[in-house]
């Protein structure tokens, strides 16, 4: 009996480029290192805002680029579709033409739940339909959200959002279905293990165990698949289909800050094998078809945000040397 090789398995890693920082790089430097120096080695990358710089940087590169709606610019987008139209004007049609390669427009960044939750849905309407009046099918719109919109995580199977968002999060994720959108999920094991430690073991975090644990019939091997799972879950029990689409466009490991959690050890281990399982692998348990798209947090540490903790998941040092080795 011949042994059936699925020839479309794997996915792809990219890497989230933030600028809280006071010690950074200018753009171009930025994007003339990953298209030039580093070459083919990042092809995907997701930017916060549409900084003019950046884009300007981006113009006429190979990089795939994930542009965000920044959060202060929500309203406004989803107050009127002139307002979308505008804004997909200047920042979207204007730099298609230069040549950048946009792959997903995304409506502000975790802002689900909070006071701008229920403009996420209209302005993903709006810049859905002036992406399309221009002609660019290409494009998708969609929101990124947190692990803290799922009310039950554990087991995946049983993933549902929580009762807070329910309602929104319900009318976002019909919506992206009808749109042929994913869903962008920030997913960090990371935070999972620090807070409940009794409960995870650092192994299933740090995608080294060799124990599974069971949820029916499926076997997980690693925290990571597991949570991406759980979200799988909560959007087929909105939509009672179970070919919905998600991204991770955040995870990564920070390099200090918990004593005993936060350190380049685990950092190196956790991104180099999440690395390895979605390109090579691909796929999670519950979804052979998800053809794993990773956004690793981040290109620096981001001496400028809060909480302290986000401060220091670089991946990079401001000079373009890594931190560890990851990328090549």
């Amino acid at each position: 009996r011949r042994k059936f090789i699925n020839v479309f398995a794997g996915g792809d890693v990219g890497i989230n480029y933030g600028r809280e920082g006071d010690n950074l790089p200018s753009p171009k430097q930025v994007i003339d290192f990953l298209t030039k120096n580093f070459s083919n080695k990042i092809g995907l990358i997701r930017i916060y805002d549409a900084n003019i710089e950046i884009l300007e940087a981006l113009s006429g590169t190979n990089l795939v680029v994930t542009i965000g709606v920044p959060n202060e610019a929500i309203n406004y987008v989803a107050s009127s579709q002139d307002a979308a139209d505008k804004w997909v004007q200047d920042h979207i049609i204007t730099y298609v033409r230069k040549g950048v390669r946009f792959r997903y427009l995304c409506v502000g960044n975790e802002v689900i739940p909070g006071i701008l939750a229920t403009c996420v849905e209209p302005a993903i309407m709006n810049l859905h339909n002036s992406v399309r009046k221009a002609g660019y099918d290409f494009i998708f719109v969609t929101t990124a959200v947190a692990a803290n919109v799922l009310g039950t995580s554990y087991p995946p199977s049983q993933g549902q959002f929580a009762p807070d968002v329910a309602d929104v999060m319900s009318s976002i994720t019909h919506c992206l279905y009808s749109l042929g959108s994913p869903l962008l999920i920030n997913v960090y094991p990371y935070y999972a293990l620090v807070e409940d430690p009794v409960h995870i073991p650092f192994e299933y975090a740090l995608f080294t165990s060799r124990t599974p644990i069971r949820d029916g019939h499926l076997e997980y091997y690693n925290l990571f698949d597991a949570m991406v799972d759980a979200f799988v879950a909560a959007m087929v029990r909105v939509v009672q289909r179970e070919d919905v689409k998600l991204v991770v466009s955040e995870t990564g490991w920070p390099t200090d800050g918990r004593i005993g959690y936060a350190i380049t050890d685990y950092a190196r281990t956790y991104n180099n094998k999440l690395r390895e399982h979605a390109i090579v692998s691909g796929r999670t348990p519950r979804k052979a078809d998800i053809n794993l798209e990773v956004y690793i947090f981040a290109m620096f540490n981001e001496d400028l945000k809060t909480p302290e903790e986000e401060k220091n998941f670089g991946t990079f040092y401001p000079n373009f040397t890594e931190k560890y080795p990851l990328w090549r």
